[in-house]
């Protein structure tokens, strides 16, 4: 039967699949934990520094004493992952998606809707992109008969994988949009780049809409026929509805926790700052979405949506798990900031990007190392906040627009993301699938999307004018 198997059209369709789950089958077998290329990475600055005649005992101090530098931005992580959970857990969101998964009625239309909403929400929030593609596709395999669940996961990934970071969520250009999240050594540098310059670039936004429109068009045209679909019954998934009922009251001191009484005064409090902050920002509307405020929408929503205190915790305490990685492991990449910015090391990178490269060639170096770097750190916040400080600064001696650096890494660092399985852990958890199920399509997506995104970076930075830091 397993030579059969073999011989069937499946493996003619298949082809490219399998061979991206056996680079998967190959990572889960010897790819090790993230914590472990922190740790790794403390390391290569720590001899990369001494080679570059730093002091050892300099290193070390500079890089354990901004071991807690990156607090306020890791709770801000934190509640980036919290924030797109609890809205796209409420009730009335998943009713929305149980309204969508009515749409398709073929597995590619199923797989090509997915993939544009995975897209769309992660524009909003890479989290809510995760949990919302993620209930979207356990609707579709229960509605939309012979749909490939491996193909569906990978589409409900791509929000992560293509445009998460050209996003209202990306981490790098909100760092750099919010003093109070920036370390002080990075704003000498650069000084404040608003999302006016960043996410709101037209530059920025056609690239956004070329990578959802060659996004959506691979995975619709990678979708397997029925026939030699992979379905959720296959793998022994169940059809499991979200539930949004609360067991009954025992205690009358519950009664609070049930009431929508303190969601509306509190929700109406915080409403009416929000309506402050964006009126009276002096900057304007757009200047005023830092990552605080932003959050901070996103908590309120949640709350106001799930209506009852007691149901909203059940919210944040399902999502908890998945913010674990983020809040061990900012603080050692906070080590290695530390040790580049506080010692002669980041000085020295800046001056060999401005030597090797031009005005011209400066933003393809940038998209070329940005995105092999995410391979080693997979977390677009910590890493942009270790590669700033002289990329920067590199970027202001070859008077490049420091905003759409800011953009060429966003998009670049993305692409690493297509087969790394540290943020698929939320979805692969609510799909009940291993990360080689659904890394092969995201091999496909990858060979695709270098060209483009490298193409991209280079030729739009040729007409955006360089401005000055601005203090």
């Amino acid at each position: 039967m397993a030579m059969t198997h073999e011989k069937s059209p499946a493996t003619q369709e298949q082809g490219l699949v399998r061979f991206g789950l056996r680079l998967a089958t190959w990572s889960e077998r010897w790819f090790p934990d993230p914590l472990i290329f922190a740790l790794l990475g403390i390391v290569v600055v720590f001899v990369v520094g001494l080679f570059l005649h730093q002091s050892p005992g300099k290193l070390a101090i500079q890089g354990g004493k901004n071991f807690w530098t990156l607090v306020p931005f890791t709770m801000q992580m934190v509640m980036i992952i919290v924030g797109g959970y609890v809205v796209a857990s409420t009730p009335i969101v998943y009713r929305l998606i149980q309204a969508l998964a009515g749409i398709p009625k073929t597995p590619r239309g199923a797989v090509a809707l997915v993939a544009l909403f995975s897209m769309l929400t992660a524009l909003i929030s890479w989290g809510l992109s995760l949990i919302f593609s993620g209930l979207f596709v356990r609707e579709l395999a229960h509605r939309v008969k012979g749909l490939d669940y491996r193909a569906a996961g990978a589409a409900a990934y791509l929000g992560l994988g293509a445009v998460w970071a050209l996003g209202l969520s990306s981490s790098a250009a909100m760092l750099m949009a919010t003093k109070s999240a920036m370390p002080p050594t990075l704003f000498n540098i650069s000084g404040l780049v608003p999302l006016t310059q960043t996410l709101f670039l037209w530059q920025s936004m056609a690239t956004t809409v070329i990578l959802i429109v060659l996004s959506v068009l691979i995975a619709y045209l990678s979708t397997p026929s029925p026939e030699n679909a992979r379905t959720a019954e296959s793998y022994g998934i169940q059809y499991e509805p979200i539930r949004s009922s609360l067991e009954d009251k025992t205690k009358p001191g519950e009664w609070l926790e049930y009431s929508p009484l303190l969601t509306i005064l509190v929700v109406a409090l915080l409403l009416w700052y929000l309506a402050d902050v964006f009126r009276t920002s002096p900057q304007g509307a757009l200047a005023a979405l830092d990552l605080n405020t932003y959050n901070l929408i996103f908590i309120t929503v949640g709350l106001l949506f799930h209506w009852r205190p007691k149901r909203f915790m059940r919210a944040v305490a399902e999502c908890i798990p998945a913010t674990g990685g983020v809040i061990i492991q900012f603080p050692f990449y906070a080590v290695i900031f530390g040790m580049i910015v506080g010692t002669g090391i980041a000085d020295t990178l800046a001056k060999l990007f401005a030597s090797i490269s031009t005005h011209n060639t400066y933003p393809l170096l940038v998209a070329m190392y940005s995105a092999v770097l995410g391979v080693f750190i997979p977390s677009g916040g910590s890493k942009w906040v270790i590669e700033a400080p002289y990329v920067l600064q590199a970027a202001n001696l070859h008077q490049v627009h420091l905003g759409w650096v800011v953009q060429i890494y966003n998009a670049s660092e993305a692409l690493p993301n297509l087969v790394n399985p540290f943020w698929m852990l939320p979805l692969l958890g609510i799909l009940k699938l291993k990360a080689r199920d659904i890394v092969g399509y995201g091999v496909l997506q990858l060979m695709v999307h270098i060209p483009v995104v490298f193409f991209l970076c280079w030729l739009f930075a040729r007409y955006i004018p360089y401005l000055p830091p601005m203090k």
